[in-house]
């Protein structure tokens, strides 16, 4: 099989969209109606929203990943085996032979030191996921490196438990690029950075062909992968922000997928015979972040008025049902160290109790940022109307998942409400990007959630950074137990539902791997009849 150019699948994606009402999708062409404005880049080394991160996991091939079937396992990739030395900072990887990248280029240990290098030296938005590791731009090439093509040598700063560094090397910053490919557009030192926006040099399932932002991302498969050729030709993504408009797509049959379906867009298609619904836990928080900068957002009893004046239960009910369940600590069920706790429920009088404490007993104005899709602007309206009732003017901003988040990451919010997932099947994944901040500066290396909301908090970021080095899987557990129930009681951070994620299906269609994170999500055995 050839990889078709860009433009054929341009015209391919242009005329199939235009055929009559009742058309199919073509039999070698799975087509799905997400919202993908999140989407910023597609460089592995940059991508850190949920849409861009499930493109790239379909398109490169990491060192190790996790086991779709138990995420507590590690499966080998291109490396085929690992191992840590005696002074628990040296990991060493066998990388497999006969690995091609999509451009034919053979894929080797030095490939896999560049991409790592390159990451590590860019530093975009996941790069902490490695630099925590005591690896920077002025170490990288010598703690990174090629013995031969077959062996890769990591040497990591401390004797981190080894298991957090391994799951780090499952997130998509860590994925191997082509550095033949990727030198070749470079451009004034960026490695590449603005060509592997919207291009690839991967050795993964898909190639990507092309991505318009806001509109719509193509792969085309790759009959080579170690893993075995997908069983499609092609993955066309559309950007169809609206679930009414992705029922009606999949309704007519002109879209395989409906991925952002709404609690009554799921009902109605219940009861449509050629639709089945397939769904996952997902490990996405769905949030409030509560800036530091603003003086009454950081008052104590502010923080927890605003806890209380969450309907959970009736948002639940009323807009989310079978979408999200309430959550309240930022460990999601199923990773290990989770709580259960839901310590707050809708409570107006309580709230009011506390604003008076603040001096604030007739609320006060503020602004919050509002991705427009569904169930973010649908949620924000709701808390729009509760928290009327306790005098607080909540004033909506709403814009597309770029500009929220480029506003959210520059710390110029008020509130933010958003969902986050973690990065890698590892505690510390979430208990680091919510409960510390390392430097609450505005230049800060380490840019986590705590930092974006200027949550300044030396002792919780001491005992979550020492908690990585703890080998005993018991003590790692009880330590952010505690962690999470300190969080939910002084944190600035609204935590309110866990994700189940939908994915609705002409029932023609099947094989689509729905995991627990977005790198987890597989398009490669889906097969239509």
């Amino acid at each position: 099989m050839r990889f078709m150019t860009a433009a054929a699948i341009g015209l391919l994606a242009a005329t199939t969209f235009l055929t009559p009402a009742s058309a199919q999708t073509p039999r070698d062409t799975v087509v799905m109606a997400k919202a993908i404005d999140d989407i910023i880049s597609l460089d592995p080394a940059e991508a850190f929203e949920f849409s861009g991160v499930e493109a790239v996991a379909n398109v490169y091939d990491k060192l190790i990943n996790v086991d779709p079937k138990d995420p507590n396992k590690l499966v080998p990739e291109l490396a085929e085996s690992w191992s840590v030395g005696a002074d628990g900072k040296t990991y060493t990887f066998k990388i497999r032979g006969g690995v091609k990248f999509h451009s034919g280029n053979p894929l080797t240990a030095h490939d896999a030191a560049y991409s790592l290098q390159r990451a590590v030296t860019i530093n975009k938005s996941p790069g902490f996921i490695l630099t925590q590791f005591g690896l920077n731009k002025d170490n990288a090439v010598q703690r990174i490196r090629a013995t031969d093509d077959g062996t890769l040598v990591i040497e990591v700063e401390k004797p981190f438990a080894p298991t957090f560094f391994y799951y780090c090397l499952t997130a998509a910053v860590a994925s191997v690029v082509d550095s033949k490919t990727v030198k070749a557009n470079e451009k004034d030192g960026d490695w590449g950075n603005a060509w592997l926006k919207q291009n690839s040099a991967g050795s993964g399932a898909y190639a990507l062909r092309t991505w318009r932002a806001n509109e719509q991302y193509t792969l085309e498969a790759n009959p080579n992968w170690i893993k075995g050729a997908p069983k499609n030709r092609r993955v066309i993504m559309r950007h169809v922000p609206e679930p009414a408009s992705q029922r009606l797509q999949l309704e007519k049959g002109d879209i395989d997928f409906a991925r952002n379906l709404s609690k009554d867009q799921i009902a109605a298609v219940r009861n449509d015979a050629n639709v089945a619904i397939d769904t996952g836990r997902k490990g996405y928080i769905l949030y409030l972040g509560l800036n530091q900068k603003n003086p009454t957002l950081a008052k104590p009893e502010v923080r927890e008025a605003l806890k209380w004046l969450v309907d959970y239960e009736g948002l639940e009910k009323n807009l989310l049902a079978g979408t999200y369940l309430q959550h309240q600590s930022f460990l999601p069920q199923g990773f290990p160290g989770a709580i259960e706790d839901k310590p707050y429920k809708l409570d107006v009088a309580k709230a009011k109790e506390l604003l008076a404490k603040a001096g604030l007993p007739n609320g006060f104005n503020v602004t919050m940022d509002v991705r427009t899709t569904a169930p973010i602007s649908d949620i924000a309206q709701a808390l729009q109307a509760t928290w009327a009732q306790a005098g607080i003017k909540l004033e909506l901003l709403p814009g597309d998942g770029r500009q929220t988040l480029t506003k959210y990451r520059a710390r110029n919010h008020d509130i933010f409400i958003g969902s986050w997932g973690p990065d890698y099947f590892d505690p510390h994944t979430n208990a680091q990007t919510f409960g510390m901040n390392e430097d609450n500066g505005d230049n800060a290396a380490s840019k986590t959630l705590a930092w974006r909301n200027a949550w300044d908090i030396p002792a919780m970021t001491k005992t979550i950074s020492d908690a990585v080095l703890e080998r005993d899987p018991a003590k790692r557990s009880a330590t952010y137990e505690a962690a999470q129930r300190e969080h939910q009681k002084v944190s600035p951070f609204v935590i309110m539902f866990q994700q189940i994620e939908v994915a609705a299906r002409r029932k023609n269609v099947n094989g689509f791997a729905l995991g627990i994170m977005s790198d987890m999500n597989s398009f490669a055995n889906i097969t239509k009849n």
